[in-house]
């Protein structure tokens, strides 16, 4: 089968296609055939392109070569084959899935335990659609219940428009915060259309001297501006980081020491309720994707140059087969 095989860190150039051994699945797991993945920033940081990361992600996925060398944290696709064990699928059922750290979408197949993050995917989504929900849904959805999101209160997103900060406006909203997202320019539209009370341009407006405050500041993309940021929030607010990075940790640790308003950062821990929840809500109209463009396996490359260039507006697919035979 094939796969877009990573073996060393660098450039979008580094995915190359390989052909490598078809999966068969253990007593208590399911073989998916993968319609679909996505090309997330995440999936670029891992890559090894990411000044950002590149040090602290580099420890967990390899100092001078990839322990995984197939990217791809989400995917949607049907289940081909079962082990004799598995009572949770069945042959045939169109799942949607998200793998995390492992990583391991971009090929054709792929085995994953029954009790894995994997549920029946949404009736009303594509595989397409159904592919780039996980990542940036589930995420969203843990951070906002550590935070304890409540109707009424004010929530500026920073990096609203990307994987993350849709899916973060569209559930705040859901959970009735008053929702403030920031963008750019060509972005503000469709993050107003996603659920936000209020969009700025930062390209044009510094939020922070706005006189505006704040209960949560969500920083999605890890740029917004630290001391400015801290002032913008109410006294006892909270200042959420989805990304890492080690001036910040340390900038966070002293706020935390000093300050009544606190700084928080927290490794998402997902899991397959949580995928049900979403799965169920974007079933109710609750929540939806957008698609930018999509990709063909072979042009995984130019789907992770296209990820990073801060041009797309929406999600980045992948796909593994024609989509007009998925129904």
């Amino acid at each position: 089968m094939k796969a877009s095989v990573c073996t060393k860190f660098g450039p979008p150039d580094v995915l190359q296609i390989k052909e490598i051994d078809k999966q068969i699945p253990k007593d208590n797991e399911v073989l998916i055939k993968i319609h679909a993945t996505s090309a997330t920033k995440f999936d670029c940081w891992i890559r090894g392109s990411s000044p950002m990361f590149r040090f602290l992600m580099r420890l967990v996925t390899g100092i001078k070569f990839p322990k995984d060398t197939i990217l791809g944290t989400e995917f949607a696709g049907q289940i081909e084959a079962i082990g004799k064990d598995v009572t949770q699928f069945k042959k045939g059922d169109r799942v949607f899935g998200y793998l995390g750290m492992r990583m391991g979408a971009y090929t054709e197949y792929i085995c994953l335990p029954q009790d894995g993050i994997l549920a029946i995917k949404p009736v009303n989504m594509s595989y397409e659609q159904a592919a780039v929900v996980q990542q940036g849904a589930l995420t969203a959805l843990y951070l906002l219940r550590k935070m304890n999101v409540q109707k009424g209160q004010k929530i500026l997103i920073y990096g609203a428009s990307g994987g993350v900060g849709l899916f973060t406006v569209q559930l705040a909203k859901y959970f009735g915060a008053e929702v403030t997202g920031v963008c750019s320019t060509t972005k503000l539209q469709l993050v107003k259309s996603m659920g936000a009370e209020k969009v700025i341009d930062y390209t044009t407006t510094d939020y922070t001297q706005t006189g505006e405050t704040y209960d949560i500041i969500c920083d999605t993309i890890g740029t917004s501006p630290f001391r400015g940021s801290v002032k913008s929030l109410k006294h006892d607010g909270i200042y959420l980081f989805v990304t890492y990075g080690i001036r910040r940790m340390l900038r966070t640790r002293w706020l935390n020491l000093t300050n009544s308003r606190k700084a928080v950062s927290w490794l998402v821990e997902e899991s397959k309720e949580d995928l049900n929840y979403i799965r169920d809500l974007i079933e109710a109209g609750k929540l939806r994707v957008v698609i930018d463009k999509t990709f063909s396996l072979e042009q995984a490359a130019d789907a992770h140059r296209y990820a990073e260039s801060g041009q797309k507006i929406g999600s980045v697919v992948i796909t593994m087969i024609d989509s007009n035979l998925e129904e």
